[in-house]
Parts: C-alpha cells; structure tokens; sequence
C-alpha cells in the first residue's frame, strides 16, 4: 500500500478523532482498557442555567486528569475554585486513584493549585515565550 504524508494546518474533527481511537486501541492492547470515566462539576446562573464555569476531568489508568478549571472573573476569589477541587478530589477518591494530576499555565493559577495542597513535579519554561507550562500532582492514596 502506497502511504504519503498530508499536512493539514485545519484537521477534520473526524481525521483527530480517528487518531484518538487508535492511540486507545493501541493503550487498551499494551497495558488494558484505561476505565476513561468523564467528569464535570460545573457552575451554573441559578436564575437561567447558563453554564458559567466550572471543571472538566477524567478517571483513566488510576489518575483523575483535570484538564480544565474555569472560573470566570467574576466569581473569582470566592471560594468557587476551592469547593470546585474539594468536590473532584471526594469523586476521585470515591473511584479509588492514586492521586489527581494537572498542568497550568505559570499566568493562570500556579499559586491557587499550591495552596490547595498540589506538588509541582514539572515544568516547561518558555510556553509561551516568557512564562512556562507548570505540571502538578496531589496524591489520594499511598
């Protein structure tokens, strides 16, 4: 079979989700099926019901990965980001992983994920140029 390589700068949502499934394939036949459970806990206007913020994450391979946390600036500093993590570490516990794992941008919120008890185990300066990509952890079990 005759392969090119195709560069593509706007990939289809069906070109990305086809390497998706075979990066799982190829995961779920090397180490077993990762157990992806989706997770939101999210904050909502009472009045409308309009999604405002909130937390995005996922159980797989015994890790909780929050890949998103969203407050929106004016809710911040209210305790809305604290109770939002206070309620994905019980879920994550309840599910039994190891520990909860993340990554901030170092002018978004390194200070906020330390004080609430996250240990920095990496970092990548300049991305973007001038801050870094900070990598975080907080262990659930021993």
């Amino acid at each position: 079979m005759p392969v090119e390589i195709v560069v593509q700068t706007e990939p289809s949502n069906d070109d990305v989700k086809l390497l998706y499934k075979a990066l799982l394939e190829f995961n779920t036949q090397a180490y077993g099926a990762p157990g992806n459970k989706p997770y939101a806990v999210l904050l909502s206007d009472s009045e409308t019901g309009e999604t405002l913020g909130g937390l995005y994450a996922a159980c797989f391979y015994g890790w909780f990965y929050i890949s998103i946390l969203f407050i929106p600036e004016s809710l911040r500093n209210k305790g809305f980001g604290t109770k939002l993590l206070a309620e994905s570490e019980t879920y994550a516990r309840q599910q039994g992983c190891l520990g909860i794992c993340l990554d901030t941008f170092s002018f978004q919120a390194p200070g906020f994920y330390e004080r609430a008890g996250y240990e920095k185990f990496g970092e990548l300066p300049d991305f973007p140029p001038g801050h870094s990509r900070v990598y975080y952890r907080k262990m659930l079990l021993p």
